[in-house]
């Protein structure tokens, strides 16, 4: 399996960022480009052609299954329907990609039978049912809670496998399913009945026993990328804590559903892509380069302060500055990820180049030694 492949794959899945970016900020109130299908169709933009298609590539190049790649392509080129005025066609190519990746995690879990990898691959199975209730309904409120269980599952799934080697005492392991198991009923709960309180709650337990529990604790007391991956993890623990809280005891807000999205899908989500990153993304693209760098934690820094400033704004109904740090937020976004394709880019040259001169050196060696020996 070829990286280019991976790369191209990728280049589609910036696209699908960018265009659900730019739904976020017509749906906001920017008018500079007026598309409204990216508006009308945020949600599967973000969910299924970017965070979707994002976590299916990194599943097949961690699986490295040259076919297993044509379900992040899949979801991924749903994003030109659902943006072309064919949305019934974009949504069914995002159901089959998130049935490709449960195929996908299923032979995961033949191959690698462990607790870790079923929770990954329940993510994958409500991802599917989400896309389902989607088609099903024609309204993404249906779908939503089983979307985030499909990052809440994938996250926590791939938090207990960096985690596996810590001593973590049995009831805790227990209280950890519990809250999983909790989640699961509230999705099968009306929401409006008491649904909502109980995915609040669980939430609630997951982050607390996540901020005891969890590496974070031990890696934010460290230097360097340690801390910048142990303090972004933490920052994302407490997004989830304020997503449950929300969720469960402030329906009665005018920006409710506002304000439960995007504390789950931005602060926590995004939170833990900030914090993998340096570890995933040269793990998944097979590259020997660092993705840290000081200057991100100006990005996340603005990111983290935009989102806190935006929620604070929605919960106090202050429209007009909830329009401007949702921009700022946007931008954050945009500007975080490009700033790790550029630390990536130019230190992987620079490798390339070392090696090259290092490789260059050695035949020169060799050339040197073949005429000694020549000349004897």
């Amino acid at each position: 399996m070829k990286t280019i492949q991976a790369s191209w794959i990728l280049s589609f899945i910036v696209l699908g960022l960018l265009s659900g970016v730019l739904g976020g900020w017509i749906r906001l109130g920017f008018v500079a480009i007026p598309l409204g299908a990216a508006a009308a169709h945020h949600g599967l933009l973000m969910v299924g052609c970017f965070l979707g298609a994002l976590i299916s590539l990194e599943r097949a190049m961690v699986m490295k299954n040259k076919y297993g790649l044509a379900v992040p392509l899949s979801s991924a080129l749903s994003m030109f329907f659902l943006l072309g005025g064919w949305p019934i066609l974009g949504a069914f190519l995002l159901l089959a990609a998130s049935l490709g990746l449960v195929v996908l995690m299923y032979f995961q879990t033949l191959k690698v039978p462990e607790i870790y990898t079923y929770i990954i691959a329940l993510g994958a199975a409500a991802w599917m049912l989400g896309n389902f209730a989607y088609i099903y309904s024609d309204f993404v409120p249906m779908a939503t809670g089983w979307w985030m269980a499909f990052l809440l599952f994938t996250i926590l799934g791939e938090r207990m496998e960096l985690n596996k080697f810590l001593p973590t005492p049995v009831w805790a392991k227990y209280v950890f399913y519990a809250g999983l198991a909790v989640f699961g009923l509230g999705l099968l709960l009306p929401f409006h009945q008491w649904g909502n309180t109980v995915l609040g709650a669980a939430l609630l337990i997951l982050s607390i026993w996540l901020v005891r529990f969890d590496m974070a604790r031990f890696a934010a007391k460290k230097s360097g990328q340690f801390r910048y991956i142990g303090i972004g993890l933490l920052t994302g623990y407490f997004w989830l804590a304020l997503n449950g809280w929300i969720l469960g005891w402030m329906e009665g807000h005018s920006f409710y559903y506002d304000l439960y999205l995007h504390t789950f899908f931005l602060g926590f989500t995004f939170s833990m892509i900030w914090a993998h990153a340096p570890i995933i993304f040269p793990a998944v693209f097979r590259i020997k380069a660092d993705v840290f760098h000081p200057v991100l934690w100006w990005g996340w820094g603005i990111f983290q302060i935009s989102l806190a400033a935006r929620v604070a704004s929605s919960w106090a109904g202050w429209t007009s500055w909830r329009y401007f740090f949702g921009m700022v937020n946007g931008f954050s976004i945009l500007a975080l990820f490009l700033s790790m394709g550029l630390i990536v880019y130019f230190r992987w040259k620079v490798n390339a180049s070392i090696i090259t001169v290092d490789l260059a050196g050695k035949a020169k060696i060799i050339r040197s030694e073949e005429k000694m020996v020549s000349s004897k």
